[in-house]
């Protein structure tokens, strides 16, 4: 089915069940096997697919179900050349510091299977005929809790390393089929717009897909975790060879679409019309005047409306309560514009 005009979109991760949680307890516990994991991840993923074709989205991922310790926690699990460095604060309240973070100490590579996005790729293809979106984390994500050590020079080069890593990860996402491929990495400050840019090109080199950039400022239990403004990375950013730029706009009152205006001619935007962190009900009326805002920076037919971040620190149920509130937002603009669906 061909896409509408301002077609809906998920950024990535959806709202797991309760049954999700007490499975990965399962697991930790030693109650679980590897057949009744991939059970529980199998039945998490066709609920995610589920919920997002009733809520009525256009273009769908898995619910990145499949990540049990958070987006890129669970790669780290499976990555060679890293060690955990011991956790300094791990009493009070959560923080952002009581993350385990890494030191490089031999060369960093996937296993031999790859990271398993291409698996989870393959798994939502066989379960829709809709649209759907690959995600993959960036080299800066990737690299944002890893010490150099001795093996690299710096985090640079360790973001570089993880661009080559990515790369291989896509090749296989495309070779799987995958037509649009989102790549997610951090406005993390202390990297500039260009520099971002040449990773994404350089982890996106060769790629024959339509690929995404999004941006984020960070989610982790709904918390901020960078300063929320795009102002410091543009116009660097626009270097990237990214067919579409995914940025945060509704947890932020639609602040900075002027940005947008200036810098955003001729290019697809995928923009954050729902607030992720807000426990708040959006209403198809709030999406639609947010979808209204952005068209006076963006044409129809070069927009596309998603929410903010991913769900995966959402209760499921106010997650699909905000989905829903997308699709049937989105209906009403393009009612008003004369395009039906």
């Amino acid at each position: 089915m061909a896409l509408p005009l301002i077609p809906t979109a998920v950024v990535g991760s959806h709202g797991r069940p309760g049954w999700w949680f007490s499975g990965v307890k399962s697991l930790e516990r030693g109650e679980f096997g590897p057949g009744d994991l991939e059970e529980m991840l199998d039945d998490a993923a066709d609920t995610a697919i589920r919920d997002m074709e009733q809520a009525g989205i256009d273009i769908i991922t898995d619910g990145e179900v499949r990540r049990l310790d958070g987006y890129v926690d669970s790669y780290y699990a499976i990555i060679e050349g890293i060690r955990p460095i011991p956790v300094r604060r791990k009493a009070g309240p959560w923080g952002y510091d009581q993350q385990t973070r890494y030191e490089a100490v031999g060369r960093i590579q996937a296993p031999s299977g790859g990271l398993g996005i291409v698996k989870e790729f393959e798994y939502l293809r066989k379960r829709t005929a809709r649209h759907t979106k690959a995600t993959c984390a960036g080299p800066l994500t990737f690299g944002s809790r890893i010490h150099p050590g001795t093996v690299y020079k710096g985090v640079v080069d360790v973001a570089e390393r993880f661009a080559d890593v990515v790369n291989e990860e896509l090749r296989g996402l495309v070779a799987a089929g995958a037509d649009l491929i989102q790549i997610d990495e951090p406005a993390r400050g202390n990297v500039s717009g260009a520099e971002m840019a040449r990773l994404f090109n350089r982890a996106t080199d060769g790629i024959k897909a339509t690929l995404a950039l999004h941006v984020c400022f960070g989610n982790r239990f709904g918390r901020s975790r960078f300063p929320r403004t795009y102002a410091p990375y543009f116009p660097g950013l626009l270097e990237a060879r990214a067919d579409q730029f995914v940025l945060e706009f509704a947890g932020r009152e639609m602040s900075e679409l002027d940005l947008w205006k200036r810098y955003g001619e001729g290019r697809d935007l995928g923009a954050g019309v729902v607030d992720v962190k807000g426990f708040h009900q959006d209403t198809p009326e709030d999406v639609a005047a947010r979808i209204r805002r952005v068209l006076e920076v963006c044409r129809a037919d070069k927009l596309s409306v998603n929410p903010d971040c991913g769900f995966g620190w959402s209760p499921r149920a106010m997650c699909n309560q905000k989905l829903r509130a997308l699709a049937a937002g989105a209906a009403l603009v393009r009612h008003e514009l004369g395009t039906g669906r």
